[in-house]
């Protein structure tokens, strides 16, 4: 279960564990935080604080940070496509994880630009450009 949320990628579990969401990079929190942060950081509290959370992972399963890296799925719906699909975050491509989706992840962002999704069409820059 989710019980608290960082930023737009990265969550707390009731297990103690982090999770950072694979493939994905949202606008960075702060003071000040970066263009569009707070929206998703919302957004993504939104999905799944408070939630029970399937996750599922890649070739790598941590981070330097010692964050599990994961898709996380509430509800049937990822979590991570999501946020690229509605213009809350940009795609992050770490090889090895997400070869096999980047194709996919890409197509999400590269509509959500062309539509002026989230950020997309609210932010003069996007940190994640």
């Amino acid at each position: 279960m989710v019980v608290s949320v960082v930023d737009g990628d990265t969550v707390h579990l009731d297990s103690g564990e982090t999770i950072r969401y694979l493939m994905v990079d949202t606008p960075e929190v702060g003071d000040p935080g970066d263009c569009f942060s707070a929206e998703a950081r919302q957004y993504n509290s939104d999905l799944v604080l408070g939630k029970q959370v399937s996750l599922s992972y890649d070739v790598d399963c941590d981070d330097q940070y010692d964050r599990l890296l994961a898709y996380v799925s509430v509800a049937g719906r990822e979590v991570n496509t999501l946020l690229v699909e509605r213009g809350y975050a940009c795609v992050l491509y770490i090889p090895p994880n997400g070869e096999q989706r980047q194709a996919e992840f890409q197509a999400l962002e590269d509509t959500a630009r062309s539509e002026g999704r989230g950020m997309w069409g609210s932010c003069p820059v996007v940190a994640c450009d």
